[in-house]
C-alpha cells in the first residue's frame, strides 16, 4: 500500500470542519478509500473523575486532549497498521468503554479543533486546510448541536460558549490558521473550494499512483 494522503481540517467549533470533510468522502467513495478520523475522539479520559469535577474541564483548551495517542495512532495507519480509535461520550464528558477498528486508507482525514495548532498532527499532514466561518453563526450551529445532540442545557452552551470557547478560539484555533495551506469561507457550502481541493486530492493520488 502506497502512503496515504493525510488533510488536515481546523477551524473554530461548528464551523463546517465535518461538512467538508464528509463532502471529501463522498466525492472518492467509489475509487478511493477515505477515513475521517475527529479530534473530538481523543478528549482524555476522565472516568476516574466525579461528574461535577468533569465539567469543570475546559474542553476547548488544547491540554484537554490526548494528542500523544492521536499521533501515535495516524503514524500505524501511515505504516499499514490497524488500530482502535477511542470514542468520547459527550453526555458522560469521559472517554467511552466503545472503540472502533479502523483500517488503513488511501485518505486519511483529521479534522478537529487543534489539527493545525498541534506542530505533531501538523508535521504529519499533507494538505493543511482552515475553515473560516463566522463567529454568530458557529454560535447558533454549536447551540443546537449541543443542546440536540450532547445533553446540554441552553444555560451551559452560552456559559461555557463566553468563558471558554471564544477566548480559547481567540488564543489557540485563529491564530493556527497560519499554518493552513487553503482557507476556506462558510465550510461545507463553500461548493468551489470544495471542487478546488478535491481536484488536487486527485493529482496527488494520480501521481502517487504512477
Amino acid at each position: 500500500m502506497e502512503k496515504p494522503i493525510i488533510i488536515g481540517i481546523a477551524g473554530g467549533s461548528a464551523s463546517g470542519k465535518t461538512s467538508i470533510a464528509e463532502k471529501i468522502r463522498d466525492t472518492f467513495n467509489d475509487t478511493k478509500s477515505v477515513l475521517i478520523i475527529r479530534q473530538d475522539d481523543y478528549y482524555k479520559n476522565q472516568s476516574d473523575m466525579p461528574m461535577e469535577e468533569r465539567v469543570k474541564t475546559n474542553y476547548d483548551h488544547p491540554f484537554a486532549f490526548d494528542n500523544d495517542l492521536m499521533v501515535a495512532q495516524i503514524r500505524q495507519l501511515i505504516n499499514g497498521e490497524t488500530i482502535l480509535k477511542p470514542t468520547y461520550n459527550f453526555v458522560e464528558h469521559t472517554r467511552s468503554d466503545i472503540t472502533e477498528t479502523l483500517e488503513p486508507a488511501d485518505v486519511i482525514i483529521l479534522e478537529g479543533l487543534f489539527v493545525l495548532e498541534d506542530e505533531a498532527i501538523r508535521n504529519l499532514l499533507n494538505i493543511k486546510i482552515f475553515v473560516e466561518t463566522d463567529a454568530d453563526i458557529r454560535f447558533i450551529r454549536r447551540l443546537v448541536r449541543d443542546v440536540n445532540e450532547r445533553g446540554r442545557t441552553l444555560d451551559s452552551v452560552v456559559s461555557q460558549y463566553i468563558n471558554t470557547v471564544r477566548v480559547m478560539h481567540n488564543a489557540f484555533i485563529e491564530p493556527s490558521k497560519r499554518y493552513a495551506d487553503i482557507i476556506i469561507p462558510e465550510g461545507g457550502h463553500n461548493k468551489v473550494a470544495i471542487d478546488l481541493l478535491t481536484t488536487k486530492i486527485s493529482s496527488i493520488i494520480h501521481n502517487t499512483v504512477v
